[in-house]
């Protein structure tokens, strides 16, 4: 049987207790959690109550937690502009990472984090999860297997019609956040595609961003609950951005992420284009169209999405206590860093931003 790892546990807002417990509840016979820290000493009691763990040890200083003994890893669910900072001090401490999304706020920090974790020999991994929906594994298969063909376009997104996270506070605070919508859910469908279509590295990026709903309070979203609002805070990022990217295999990808804009309803999908078949995955279901017997054919597989965190993670301890191939490398966080930064840089400047 493996050694039991330990954990210590870095931010203990939201995404870490209604989320990544989950991971941990299902992993509890593989991995302790040993520690736990927040700047803010009353979520440190709520979790030791709500999670029944009276005697774990609670920080409010990150760099406490990581002298403690035995941590094998931590998990960083912190404010986007604090992952790079804590993961760079664990790792040169000879900690390995998992990182909540996105990898950094800008390419200099998602360096910084590649640099440390190859120097230290040590594992990062910043959470993918949408790579573990059963819909994303299905069709990761069905291209392999050359069903699809060459992939040569696609578009994705994320478009909420009211669904503003925490606003007011780091959620929509450009210095904490590193953006809106575009670094909050585009990680996640960019990432998606990107690795369906094989991973191809990026080349140019042209996008626009808007910020139309700073003042409006209507929510029609379960994501608006996230975050800590400030009915007196800070709204500098965007609501909305477009954008399209080119890749050096000569494919390109749409993009459109929303945290609010007037369309019917939230939705997510990926659509990709191949010169045998079409795949399309849209709020957790997959239709593929192609050709069979001389005619135009609509095929929707019987394939449902589960908890897609916990596998992320699962797949993180596997790679430290089985020596599995991590899915997730450094230099594709930095290429989609790359990516998000070269957006925000063309929307400001009106032009095409080569990486």
């Amino acid at each position: 049987m493996e050694k039991k790892l330990k954990v210590g546990l870095i931010g203990l807002g939201g995404i870490c207790c209604s989320v990544h417990m989950y991971g941990y509840d299902m992993l509890k016979d593989r991995v302790e959690i040993a520690a736990i820290c927040d700047i803010n000493p009353d979520k440190i009691t709520s979790f030791k109550k709500n999670f029944n763990m009276p005697d774990v040890l609670g920080f409010t200083d990150y760099k406490d937690l990581l002298e403690v003994e035995g941590i094998d890893y931590v998990d960083i669910c912190t404010p986007n502009y604090l992952h790079s900072i804590i993961a760079v001090d664990a790792l040169n401490k000879g900690i390995h990472v998992f990182c909540e999304k996105p990898d950094a706020v800008s390419v200099e920090e998602a360096l910084k984090m590649k640099d440390a974790a190859e120097k230290n020999d040590r594992h990062l991994m910043v959470m993918r999860n949408n790579r573990y929906r059963n819909t994303a594994k299905y069709l990761k298969k069905y291209i392999a297997d050359g069903k699809v063909g060459e992939i040569y376009c696609g578009r994705c997104g994320w478009l909420r019609r009211r669904g503003i996270p925490g606003k007011g506070g780091w959620f929509t605070t450009k210095e904490q956040s590193g953006g809106g919508p575009l670094i909050d859910l585009g990680v996640h469908m960019i990432d998606l595609a990107i690795w369906l279509m094989g991973n191809p590295t990026p080349v140019a990026v042209s996008g626009c961003t808007y910020n139309k709903f700073a003042n409006n309070e209507l929510s029609d979203s379960i994501n608006s609950s996230f975050g800590e609002k400030k009915a007196d805070g800070i709204f500098d990022v965007e609501d909305l951005a477009m954008g399209f990217i080119k890749f050096d295999n000569g494919a390109c990808l749409q993009i459109e992420f929303s945290w609010a804009s007037n369309v019917e309803n939230e939705t997510v999908f990926v659509e990709l284009r191949g010169d045998k078949a079409g795949v399309n995955f849209k709020d957790g279901y997959v239709t593929i169209y192609g050709e069979e017997g001389g005619a135009l054919v609509d095929t929707k597989p019987r394939v449902y999405d589960s908890h897609t965190h916990c596998y992320n993670i699962e797949h993180f301890v596997d790679v430290l206590q089985k020596g599995a191939t991590p899915d997730f490398t450094p230099i594709q966080g930095v290429n989609m860093i790359k990516i998000l930064e070269a957006m925000y840089k063309s929307a400001e400047t009106g032009m095409e931003v080569r990486l």
